[in-house]
């Protein structure tokens, strides 16, 4: 523990954050934790790579480690495990193999099992999404991983010919767009409240109801193409806060394979995809480039990546769950428990815990959404108190860009989500360019960033979500 806080001492950003001073860039912790096992004569090399049961590597890397000893062993499990917990959630496996560290490896399998403190993961990732367990085993020899960083793509997305449809599925509505050839021919917007509803027909019935009309529009029907938060695998809801309101039975047996019946209706290609990837994906084809990674500051935080080829992976990057502070009292995410995970510092969630640290007068009964829009307004007539907030937001994202780009290959940088409009989504921009100026210019030079226009998001997101199936 005491290695860990001089770690920790040497580790604050640059400035001091007025409205979070006990906040830990995990880019500078591991910047500094590397620095002292590179320097010791006694340093081990580990490897460590994820997968999923019965499949071949997804994501793999090699690291130093401090020698095993006593007073190492509490820095060297914080660094392995936080590692560990950022490519579960950005890749998406449930099966970790490390070699060069016995004793952290066991250390992990308890903490990843039912009864550990990173139960949440091991049931959300292992049993809910993947259908196992998470399971750590060490490894006898040493891998290499040149070869499995992008080994399971999913979709190429930009296929536009034909005659196609696309849905984006959101929390207050639901867009729909029919083409011929990429040309737009029908596009809607329906309201509706889905997060509630505990009858699955409501769900059901609102999706195909969508469909029929755009295909009114259409002279036949090649592909469907759908976005919707949550985790989809192979078409199969997974988990999906769209449908927080069913019951688990219902879940089970009408939810989990709705889109699979949908597509038995229109018997046509369909790929339904997170929405932080589509997001993604509407970017790349608007700007028309690669290497991009959409950061999306809602309700949660959402992330989507589009590599060097255009291509939506197979991963998770659900980055809401994965540790961008190590501070020792990092906030708390109420849903899995653990400190210092994205949903924290970059939502309404963030801009709710830093009200805390203004002056600001806040009326404590009202909904996360109102907040925001009170401290926007604020900002827009000036208070000090509420730019601070979206500045502290603008730093926490300068590093965990910094964060990112060790686990991903990224040029552009795409920043939407209610937390990014006006003035404040202003200054979260302006603070994360002068941090990453100021400690990593080698990645600010090389970086552009853009704000997509609500015009473009409209009809873009559902355009994007069209282009995923090929058809056959």
């Amino acid at each position: 523990m005491d290695l860990i806080k001089e770690i920790e001492r040497n580790s604050r950003s640059v400035p001091l954050l007025e409205l979070d001073n006990s906040f830990i860039p995990a880019v500078l912790w591991n910047k500094e934790y590397s620095r002292r096992a590179q320097k010791d004569a006694g340093q081990r090399l580990i490897s460590i790579s994820i997968s999923r049961a019965g499949g071949k590597s997804l994501y793999g890397f090699n690291k130093i480690l401090l020698p095993d000893n006593a007073d190492n062993f509490e820095a060297n499990y914080k660094y392995v495990e936080r590692y560990c917990k950022f490519i579960l959630w950005q890749v998406g496996g449930n099966r970790i193999r490390i070699f060069g560290a016995d004793e952290i490896t066991k250390e992990l399998q308890f903490a990843y099992s039912r009864t550990g403190n990173r139960s949440f993961d091991n049931y959300f990732i292992g049993s809910k999404v993947y259908g196992g367990a998470i399971h750590f085993e060490s490894l006898k020899k040493i891998e290499t991983h040149e070869d499995c960083k992008e080994r399971e793509s999913t979709f190429l997305g930009r296929n536009l010919e034909g005659c196609r449809i696309g849905f984006d599925l959101g929390g207050s509505d639901r867009k729909v767009v029919a083409m011929i050839d990429g040309e737009i021919v029908f596009s809607e917007e329906v309201r509706w409240n889905p997060y509630f509803e505990s009858d699955w027909n409501y769900h059901y019935d609102g999706i195909q109801n969508s469909i029929e009309r755009a295909r009114k529009h259409l002279p036949r029907l090649d592909s469907i193409g759908g976005s919707a938060a949550g985790i989809y695998v192979d078409n199969e809801v997974r988990a999906a806060s769209l449908f927080r309101g069913i019951s688990q039975d219902d879940f089970k047996n009408h939810v989990r394979d709705l889109f699979k019946n949908i597509q038995k209706r229109w018997g046509v290609p369909m790929e339904v995809v997170n929405d932080g990837e589509v997001s993604a994906l509407a970017g790349s084809m608007s700007l028309n480039k690669n290497l991009i990674m959409g950061i999306s500051l809602g309700t949660s935080q959402a992330v989507g990546y589009i590599n060097h080829k255009g291509q939506i992976l197979n991963w998770l990057n659900e980055l809401a769950f994965a540790p961008v502070d190590y501070a020792l009292d990092a906030a708390i995410d109420e849903w899995s428990g653990d400190r210092g995970c994205g949903a924290q510092y970059f939502s309404q969630q963030a801009v709710d815990r830093l009200i805390d640290s203004t002056n600001l007068e806040m009326n404590q009964d009202l909904e996360l959404p109102e907040k925001l829009v009170i401290v926007q307004e604020a900002v827009d007539n000036g208070n000090d108190e509420a730019c601070k907030i979206f500045e502290t937001i603008g730093v926490y994202l300068g590093y965990a860009i910094a964060h990112y780009r060790e686990f991903y290959n990224f040029e552009n940088i795409m920043i939407l989500g209610r937390v990014t409009s006006g003035k404040g989504g202003e200054l979260i921009l302006t603070h994360a360019k002068k941090v990453l100026e100021f400690e990593f210019p080698s990645i600010e030079k090389n970086l552009s960033f853009t704000v997509p226009i609500d015009s473009e998001r409209r009809n873009g997101q559902a355009r994007a979500a069209a282009s995923l199936p090929e058809i056959e």
